[in-house]
């Protein structure tokens, strides 16, 4: 097995992140058409979901992806993610635009698959294929609603502050020498971090957090018909908000942990004579 992994290399992890991104958007996107397309077709409207779904469905993708690909990359599935790894925890910077690419690639493959697959509910609910249902595929200020003012650069706070709750914890529940999750339950763990910032943050910016999740279907609703993708609600270009702001709140949140908790916690030494048997004792 150590063999083979060696040999798949930079391809094997590159296949791997494409892989686990394409995962977790097929259920992210996925549930937010059935939500939004499907049940705004329903009797009364709203039929086929709530936020609370679309939370979980965001949170299980996580866990799902995660298990698909965490034994030959690690399972970043988010630039954010590869990025803050690179700065405190010596991942190959020489690695991290090829990961970012895999898992744009894989969020991208992952968004056209839901289009299709929902062309008819999307088509019905929203025929010229508007800022309606744009949230299918990409995050808006206020998730597009006008009766609540959110301004870009608030959004651009609220995916700082919400990545950085992400990263935070992350590292927290993966840290060998912290107390992570026994019996392979880091991924599930991962996943209810990610239900809880879409149930507590998910109001201001629809918690994106994560570029390649909001970029890759972003650009695959532009190439199939959504003409505004670009933009949010007031006309304003807005693709860049979940994009910079992931990336600066990742670097926050992995820094905060290590200035809080990490450097504290004990190093992984050799356990002290009289804790183990020496080499050279039968």
């Amino acid at each position: 097995m150590a063999e083979r992994l060696k040999r798949s290399g930079l391809v094997g992890e590159l296949s791997a992140e494409f892989a686990g991104t394409m995962i977790l958007i097929l259920f992210g996107c996925g549930v937010v058409a059935q939500v939004v397309a499907g049940g705004a077709l329903t009797t009364p409207p709203g039929g086929l979901g709530n936020h609370d779904s679309i939370a979980w469905a965001w949170g299980l993708g996580v866990t799902l992806g995660v298990y698909v690909a965490a034994r030959l990359s690690g399972a970043h599935l988010n630039p954010a993610v590869t990025v803050a790894l690179a700065t405190f925890k010596g991942f190959p910077w020489s690695k991290v635009a090829p990961y970012a690419l895999a898992q744009t690639a894989g969020a991208f493959v992952a968004a056209l698959l839901v289009r299709w697959n929902y062309t008819e509910a999307l088509a019905k609910a929203d025929p010229t294929h508007t800022i309606k249902t744009q949230g299918v595929f990409s995050t808006l200020p206020a998730n597009g609603n006008p009766n609540l003012p959110v301004s870009d650069w608030g959004a651009f706070r609220d995916q700082i502050i919400g990545t950085a709750i992400l990263l935070l914890l992350i590292l927290a529940v993966t840290d060998l020498l912290n107390t992570p999750p026994g019996a392979n339950l880091a991924p599930f763990i991962v996943g209810l971090i990610v239900v809880a910032i879409g149930m507590a943050w998910g109001t201001n910016a629809g918690y994106a957090i994560n570029p390649a999740r909001d970029f890759g279907p972003r650009l695959a609703s532009f190439f199939t018909g959504y003409g505004g993708a670009w933009r949010d609600q007031y006309g304003h270009l807005y693709f860049w908000v979940p994009i910079v702001g992931p990336l600066i709140g990742g670097l926050l949140g992995a820094g905060l942990y290590k200035f809080f908790i990490g450097r504290f916690l004990p190093t992984a030494e050799p356990e002290p004579p009289g804790r183990v048997p020496a080499p050279d004792e039968s």
